[in-house]
């Protein structure tokens, strides 16, 4: 039997929520199945980053996860929306919104990024799966990310004024 609609997005928003506000990773795998093999993952290019691109499979890979992003960035100002929930396959999709950091640089940047999160009967998550800026992040993991605004910004500034 389906889970009810806002049964769902009772337990996506919960989650949601714990994330946002920097819930610590071992309290984050609480809302992870314990009836099967939970998994995280973030979508994009392995070589970006050391929590992209690869599945972190089973609560002890899902813990490894959330203790990497917390080691390596910091987030504030999140917030999810549009929410979209199917019942019949346990699935909640939505956006979500945060200021990022990475913490060795402290270069920072806005980020809109996408969760689909599927849940097993009892409303525990079962696969996490993140699409985000990965460029941006790899960007500001390696200290470039304000030289390339940087550069983007004199090449527009010089490209308006050739044109008009």
């Amino acid at each position: 039997m389906p889970a009810s609609r806002s049964a769902l997005l009772s337990a996506a928003e919960k989650f949601c929520t714990a994330f946002a506000s920097n819930t610590p990773p071992d309290e984050l795998v609480g809302y992870f199945s314990t009836l099967y093999q939970p998994t995280a993952l973030e979508h994009g290019e392995p070589a970006l980053a050391p929590f992209i691109g690869r599945p972190f499979v089973g609560l002890a890979a899902v813990l490894k996860y959330f203790e990497l992003l917390a080691s390596l960035l910091t987030y504030e100002n999140m917030d999810f929306s549009s929410f979209v929930v199917d019942p019949e396959v346990r699935r909640v999709a939505c956006r979500g919104r945060a200021v990022f950091k990475w913490l060795s640089t402290g270069e920072s940047w806005d980020e809109t990024f996408a969760y689909i999160i599927d849940f097993d009967e009892g409303l525990k998550v079962t696969d996490y799966q993140v699409w985000a800026d990965s460029g941006a992040a790899y960007l500001a993991s390696q200290g470039k990310l304000n030289e390339v605004r940087e550069k983007v910004r004199i090449s527009s500034a010089g490209s308006d004024r050739a044109g008009g």
